[in-house]
């Protein structure tokens, strides 16, 4: 079953507690690099849960690691984990608190939350797609930010603020 079409969605089969698999789950980003070097990069999901409760209101939280940065290239991902970016000795997490979800005229999940990155909560919302078979959902999502809103400005040699992020993360009902 798939949100794209909203009557086939019933709230009554996603009632209950569901748990992230992380294995299972896929974070990537896109941005720019010095001037228009395209960079694509992985973080790895630590944990994650969410509700469903009868009247479809829905929360949640998925937690990720910062330090799983990878860019493929060394040198980057260390550098990354720095004050200058991540401060992964400070803020080993970064971590998506969802507040709700709704469906959109177009059939999709509206996703409002908080994501903390660096210390720094911000609200995002976003626009899911969501698959379920059986005992297991899907939640797949592209979601645009601007990092400089949570403190991360460093961009020296054209280093873009913009990331265009790819979220998988699939779920199974407790």
């Amino acid at each position: 079953m798939t949100a794209s079409n909203p009557s086939a969605i019933d709230v009554s089969t996603l009632t209950g507690t569901w748990t992230l698999v992380p294995d299972q789950t896929s974070i990537e980003f896109h941005t720019k690099a010095v001037w228009v070097v395209k960079v694509k990069g992985t973080f790895k999901a630590l944990e994650g849960s969410g509700t469903v409760a009868a009247d479809g209101g829905v929360s949640g939280t998925i937690v990720v690691d910062a330090a799983s940065v990878n860019t493929k290239n060394k040198k980057r991902d260390d550098h990354l984990r720095t004050a200058d970016f991540f401060e992964v000795a400070t803020y080993p997490t970064l971590e998506f608190v969802v507040s709700d979800a709704q469906l959109s005229e177009a059939g999709q999940v509206l996703i409002p939350g908080s994501l903390t990155i660096h210390g720094v909560t911000k609200p995002v919302t976003f626009a899911a797609d969501l698959s379920v078979s059986g005992d297991a959902a899907t939640v797949s999502a592209e979601v645009d930010i601007d990092r400089s809103a949570w403190g991360l400005t460093w961009a020296k040699m054209g280093a873009g603020l913009a990331n265009h992020v790819v979220i998988k993360a699939h779920f199974v009902k407790n």
